[in-house]
């Protein structure tokens, strides 16, 4: 295929000639106000990138207001749209591009929170088999007609907004392919059933479109179609499924049909041992007449070479996607023999016409590179790895380019089922996106993919060392400016904020992966006077938040530490959210009396949710973080620090130069010996924390002469699943859930302070005791469909049925749980004083048990510092250069750590140990 008919012209069937076979790809920019309308930016976006180009089709417009899959989605749901509408379709036209419109319903794929909480729809009541995925109402047959008409009417509004054509989405699992999907149309009417009652939905929705066209455009109106040529699911959409529905469709009329895939030569995703590319089958098996029917391929195209295989292998047209973004004149460059690198500088934004929510949307930000980094260098080549999982051996190959990873390839993957397979392919693209092995681990495999990315930072760790070698330099000759030391909440805050105040930072962590004690925080974050907290309403105060707070640490917290602490919370939740890490969720904790503990809004556990948002910032500030490294000495000179001992995990001790250290390594919760030593009434009590929070950055510090303080002041947690120590978030019964005895019993307010709480369950005569909730309450709270997942719960579809499953009088419990419900209803606890998370009552079914009892939890006690985060001596003097934040510090929380305080304290004196630290070395 020669460079010149790339730009050669192509005549659809309606006899409309697209000046050339390049179209740009429809992609989500989440750029539209809060209910569809056009924004400024979003004219300007597509503005910038109509000219050269053929054709560009605009993202997807949704057909009715409960139809927008993600947020900022654009609207053809209502005639007040077309104004705004009609000013992209100008903005594309007069730069002389075809300017077409997808349009969508994304059916059980909606979010409730998206629609205003409301029940998405769908063709069957079934739910998507992802993880907390809604279950949809299924269409009625009037409703499925009603359906009809809006994309009717969706059609005819593109055509007065004056767009050249339409693209109908029967594509990533939206409304028209669920219609067809046997996995999510299970309907018994005349819409569902055999595989040509499941094609009459996309095939009304054409027919409709040619009625409106016929009405309100002319022949020269374009009128394209996206599918999705498989799906993994049984019973789901094969690929001759696909053929036989687009050959219906041909016979009805069709100016082109679009493939939707990540990569244009993908093969078949469920049929993994066939290699050859779905475009080939799909021109072996057409008829005549699908034949006549330009066919559009699309999926990591960025240079000529991309656009060639596409031809070669039977795609009439190729759609452009992230590399319009990156250049907005791309086929200008394609046309000057330019070779394309898939990058964004960071301080482009603005010059590439990029709306603000477009550039924090994964499909972009992955693609951004900070024009101030030092990037880490690597020796181009194959390195290969061995990695183990609890079950398996994986070898590994990786392939690294100068300054980025290329590729990777499981080279024993034959040993292993598709499953595994699957998984090593989802995170080796997200690792390949991002530049960077620390990536999110895919639910219910996490030790899978810390294997996988492990084999990444051992192959990079190589490579570096031998481009400095081949450079000529000492790669044992490591200096920078703050070491911080383990990478938890505390820790990666310090080291974003000491990076952006200019300091060179390095993350120095044991384990093999990133977030410690934090990647099991469940409940949230507590901050009073927070704007989130006004937005909805909430009346709180600082002080009062200070009062509850020294109340339930039993007045043993350091008043100024605290005073810090409550001061400076409304601003980490700033932080965070200008960070991409919005905590807009607001919730309750035992010790509360104002709903103050922000997590996400979806309700998922804070702790996930915060360690992956701040290992996106990490990666994007490109900061290193070294895994399997442990520290064991902070070095000093002259009383100044000069850097750390570290030993890696093959037995190599090295040296880091430093100016200043972090240390942010959490406290001693699994270190039995070191729990015994100061609560010897705990031993044998289960741990909520994870291996490495073993205390060994406190006795590093002790090396140094700091002091110490409350080290006897050791949390019992008092909802602790005791077979694998699963700690049951706080949030269920801030969200309602009660506790209840073997005897079918309350015992104790709910939501008083842990140490309370905990004691009255190890009083019962059994010691243990019930977690308590129904189904509305499940909903509120994502973190139970994890205990769900690692079969936990228990479940009845009546009180009585869940009281005979625990072995409870049925009748004692259902007396308790009506008790509870008239409190609820008066807002008045008589039995035992609760005042918090007295939501609604406990009666929508089915009804939820999880045996409990308490489990340590966190360690209150830990190293002195003062509100510089400056580490003391024992004589309270300061330690120069040695900073502490988290749960390594002693003092903050007193006595008793109230609920959602702990992720409060990792970030706020995170930041402050980043700030101090930069100060220091400046100074």
């Amino acid at each position: 295929m020669q460079n010149k008919n790339i730009f050669k012209s192509l005549t659809l069937p309606n006899g409309v000639e697209l000046k050339n076979r390049i179209m740009m790809a429809p992609m989500t920019t989440c750029s539209g106000f809060y209910e569809g309308s056009v924004t400024n930016d979003l004219i300007e976006y597509y503005r910038a990138r109509a000219g050269e180009i053929g054709t560009i089709i605009v993202e997807c417009g949704f057909v009715d207001d409960k139809g927008l899959a993600f947020p900022g989605a654009i609207g053809l749901d209502s005639d007040d749209k077309i104004e705004g509408l009609a000013k992209i379709a100008h903005a594309i036209k007069e730069k002389g591009s075809k300017a077409i419109i997808q349009v969508y319903h994304g059916g059980r794929m909606v979010e409730p929170k998206l629609i205003g909480g409301q029940t998405p729809v769908g063709p069957s009541a079934i739910a998507a088999p992802r993880p907390n995925a809604p279950t949809p109402t299924e269409l009625t047959a009037d409703e499925v007609d009603d359906m009809l008409n809006k994309f009717g009417h969706a059609v005819r509004r593109a055509i007065q907004a004056g767009f050249d054509g339409v693209e109908l989405h029967g594509a990533n699992t939206y409304l028209i392919q669920q219609f067809y999907s046997p996995n999510s149309n299970q309907r018994k009417d005349k819409w569902g059933g055999n595989r040509d009652n499941r094609a009459r939905f996309p095939l009304a929705v054409l027919e409709l479109t040619h009625d409106m066209v016929k009405q309100y455009a002319n022949k020269d109106f374009i009128v394209g179609y996206r599918f999705s040529p498989e799906e993994l699911e049984v019973p789901g959409i094969r690929f001759d499924d696909s053929m036989y529905l687009l050959e219906k469709l041909a016979e009805k009329g069709l100016d082109y049909v679009h493939f939707s895939m990540g990569a244009i030569l993908r093969p078949s995703i469920v049929d993994t041992q066939d290699p050859t590319p779905l475009i080939n089958k799909y021109v072996a098996m057409r008829s005549a007449t699908l034949a006549k029917i330009p066919v559009v391929g699309v999926g990591n195209v960025v240079n000529q070479s991309d656009v060639e295989a596409a031809f070669e292998n039977g795609y009439d047209l190729v759609a452009v996607g992230r590399a319009c973004i990156a250049y907005p004149d791309w086929l200008d460059r394609i046309k000057q023999g330019e070779k394309l690198e898939l990058a964004i500088n960071s301080d482009k934004r603005e010059e590439l016409n990029i709306p603000m929510p477009l550039w924090h949307f994964p499909l972009v930000e992955s693609l951004i590179r900070d024009v101030n980094l030092t990037v880490k260098k690597f020796k181009p080549g194959n390195f290969q790895e061995k990695v183990n999982d609890e079950s398996y051996e994986f070898l590994i190959n990786v392939e690294l380019g100068k300054d980025f990873i290329k590729d990777m390839q499981l080279v024993n993957a034959k040993e292993f089922n598709h499953e595994i397979s699957d998984n090593f392919s989802v995170i080796k693209n997200k690792i390949i996106e991002s530049n960077s092995p620390h990536v999110d681990a895919i639910s219910g495999a996490t030790t899978q993919c810390e294997a996988f990315k492990k084999a990444v930072t051992k192959a990079m760790a190589k490579s570096n060392k031998e481009a400095i070698l081949a450079e000529g330099g000492d790669p044992n000759d490591k200096t920078y400016d703050i070491v911080v030391v383990g990478s938890g909440g505390a820790g990666l805050a310090a080291a974003i904020q000491a990076h952006d105040l200019g300091s060179n930072v390095v993350i120095v962590e044991k384990m093999s992966i990133i977030g410690g004690n934090t990647n099991k925080a469940s409940a949230g974050m507590n901050a009073a006077e927070t704007k989130f907290q006004k937005l909805k309403g909430i009346v709180d105060s600082k002080d009062l938040f200070y009062k509850e707070t020294m109340i339930g640490g039993k007045n043993k917290n350091n008043p100024d530490l605290l005073r810090y602490f409550v001061e400076h919370a409304p601003d980490a939740i700033d932080w965070l959210d200008n960070n991409g890490i919005e905590l807009s969720g607001i919730t309750t904790t035992g010790g509360m009396s104002i709903d103050r503990t922000h997590r996400p809004e979806s309700g998922t556990a804070v702790g996930g949710f915060l360690i992956s948002g701040l290992v996106k910032n990490i990666n994007k500030r490109g900061i290193e973080v070294m895994l399997d490294t442990s520290v064991t000495e902070i070095l000093t000179e002259n009383h100044k620090v000069i850097g750390v001992k570290a030993v890696d995990e093959d037995g190599t001790i090295q040296t880091i130069k430093a100016k200043a250290v972090i240390i942010a390594t959490g406290g001693f919760s699994a270190n039995k010996q070191m729990v015994e030593k100061y609560r010897p009434d705990l031993k044998g009590f289960v741990t909520t924390n994870h291996k490495g929070a073993t205390g060994s950055g406190i006795m590093i510090l002790e090396k140094l002469g700091a002091g110490t303080v409350d080290m006897s002041e050791i949390q019992i947690h008092p909802t602790v699943e005791q077979t694998t120590s699963y700690l049951i978030s706080e949030s269920i019964r801030g969200g309602g859930a009660i506790l209840v005895s073997q005897a079918g019993k309350r015992f104790v307010n709910e939501l008083d302070t842990r140490d309370k709480v905990s004691a009255e369950i190890i009083k019962l005569p059994e010691h243990y005791a019930y977690i308590l909730f129904d189904q509305q309450i499940r909903v509120e709270n994502k973190s139970v469909e994890e205990y769900v997942s690692h079969d936990l719960v228990i479940q009845g579809a009546t009180i009585s049925e869940l009281a005979q499953k625990l072995s409870i009088d049925a009748q004692s419990l259902t007396k308790t749980v009506e008790r509870y419900n008239q409190f609820v209803d008066k807002k008045q606890d008589q039995d035992f004083g609760r005042t918090t998370g007295m939501r609604h009552q406990i009666c929508k079914s089915p009804f939820y048990a999880i045996k409990i009892a308490p489990g340590i939890h966190h360690t209150m006690g830990g190293v002195t510092i003062n509100t510089q985060t400056q580490v003391l001596d024992t004589d309270k003097h300061v330690i120069q250069g040695v900073f502490a934040a988290g749960e390594v510090v002693g003092g903050v929380h007193g006595a008793n750590r109230i609920g959602g305080n702990a992720v409060a304290d990792i970030i706020i004196f995170g930041m402050q140990a980043g700030k101090k630290a930069s100060d220091y070395i400046k100074n």
